[in-house]
């Protein structure tokens, strides 16, 4: 029985599934906008060498100063945590609440 489907499976060489085509407004139902990076935060990243806590923060147009205020600590001290390779998961965590995304984002 052929069910009437939006969905379409294109098949590779070997005649196995290998892609799946969805519509767009399928794909933006199951991928809310909320998870993903910007091309200006990887932009950020990639152009200017920046950490992802660093791209975000310039890409929502904020100061260290201001996260930094946002957190409770100094600038000095948020301009530390902002660069460091591996940031604790308590670290990620307050930043990302002062920048307002979700601390999963700042894993790229």
């Amino acid at each position: 029985m052929n069910t009437p489907t939006n969905v379409q499976i294109i098949n590779g060489p070997d005649g196995a599934p290998a892609f799946v085509v969805i519509p767009y407004a399928q794909y933006i139902k199951d991928h809310p906008q909320e998870d993903l990076v910007p091309n200006e935060v990887v932009g950020y990243m990639v152009k200017e060498d920046l950490s992802a806590a660093a791209a975000w923060r310039k890409h929502l147009g904020l100061s260290q100063a201001q996260v930094a205020e946002r957190i409770g600590i100094t600038q000095s001290a948020y301009a530390q945590q902002e660069q460091a390779a591996n940031p604790r998961k308590a670290t990620r965590d307050k930043i990302a609440a002062a920048l307002g995304i979700a601390a999963d984002l700042l894993d790229i």
